[in-house]
Formats: C-alpha cells, structure tokens, sequence
C-alpha cells in the first residue's frame, strides 16, 4: 500500500485521477463509504492532499456527476443529423449510467454546475442550434432528453428492466374472453418486451416531438 503523504502534500495527481478513484470507489462499496478521508486511503495520500484538487466534499460529489457525463462523451458535432447525434448521445449516457448504479442517485440530485459539465451542454445546443432549433426550445430539448435518460435509469437501478419482460409475461396470463386486447398485445410484444426496446421507443417519440418544435419553429 502507497505511503500516505504530509498534510496538504501534493502527490503528483490531477483532478481527474481524482474523480475517477471516487468513481471506482463508488461503484465498489457504494455512495455511504465516499468521504475525503477514505478516498485518500484509496489514493495513499492524506486526505488535506485531496483539498488541492477539490474544494470540499459538495464539490467532489458533483465531480463524481461529471466524471460519469465525461465517460458518456460529448454529443457528435459531425456529419451526423441532430437526430443521429441527440440518440447515439442518449444511448452512451444510458449505458454509462446503467454502468455504474451506485452514482445514479448523485445525477438524480445534483445539479452538478461544473466546467465540464457546461461544456457538454454547450455541446448539446451547438448540435441543436445548427439544425434550426432556437437555443430556448435547444434547452428544453436537452434538458427533456436528460430527464428521459435519468428516469429510465432510475428505473433500470430498482429491477426494471427485468420488469419490463414481466410484465408482458403476466399479461399473457390474462383472460383473453374479458381481456381480449390486452391478451392479443402480450402474444405479440415479442422481443418488444424488453427495457431496451421501450427506451428505443420513447426516444424516438421524443426525436419526432422535436421535429416538431424545430420545424413549427423554422414556419414561424
């Protein structure tokens, strides 16, 4: 184990060699254990060595936040439609959050306000605002598609995805003679069933929703 070094000593680490112990700290022995005290010992560095690279515990919780939106990456810039852009970046942020369930409670209630964080917003209304979107229907945008993501996994954390598949199975159970709609929908929801293809769903209603907005916009 690394020898913990002097009050306030630096330890050759940055900022987001940091966040990404927390992380790691986290999705191993859960949100309880996550103090500045502990993730020196997890760093071998005395937990005032912590303070160069954040400013108090607050700040490394909303570290934590921004380390998980850095590992879903920025949204697309490129040749890709808004559209495109908008669902490959909900998928990496679903998956990355379903990659670490420990953390999902600090995306639920933590604002998170950090450079990087902006940065990936900016990002967002930069696609939005090149595709004809004004940059207050951009913000709704984003911040709709966020809540989307967020509750799915928040869902996804509690048992949910295994739901999703049991509940069609239940429906297969009922009575097709008083139920007969909901009988002949579960026989054929098929591979529909899943957590993940309800997500595809609804992401894709929300991107023709904000067609919508753009092109009501746009005819203005």
């Amino acid at each position: 184990m690394p020898t913990s070094r002097t009050r306030g000593q630096r330890a050759g680490l940055t900022r987001q060699d940091v966040l990404a112990a927390a992380l790691r700290l986290v999705d191993r022995e859960g949100l309880a254990v996550l103090s500045m005290r502990r993730l020196g010992a997890e760093l071998g560095v005395e937990a005032m060595t912590l303070y160069h690279y954040v400013a108090n515990k607050e700040a490394l919780l909303d570290g934590v936040v921004e380390q998980l939106l850095a590992e879903a990456g920025p949204p697309q810039t490129g040749g890709d439609s808004w559209q495109d852009a908008l669902r490959t970046y909900a998928h990496a942020l679903r998956e990355t959050l379903l990659a670490h369930p420990n953390a999902v409670p600090l995306i639920v209630s933590r604002p998170a306000v950090t450079s990087r964080n902006l940065a990936v917003m900016e990002g967002v209304l930069e696609v939005l605002r090149a595709s004809g979107f004004s940059l207050e229907v951009g913000l709704d945008v984003l911040f709709s598609l966020a809540g989307f993501v967020v509750g799915d996994v928040v869902t996804a954390a509690g048992g949910g995805q295994a739901e999703a598949t049991e509940q069609v199975r239940q429906l297969s159970d009922v009575d097709p003679a008083e139920f007969p709609l909901l009988a002949e929908a579960a026989s054929r929801a098929g591979s529909r069933a899943g957590a993940r293809s309800r997500f595809d769903f609804a992401l894709e209603a929300m991107l023709v929703g904000f067609e919508r907005a753009r092109t009501a916009e746009i005819t203005r």
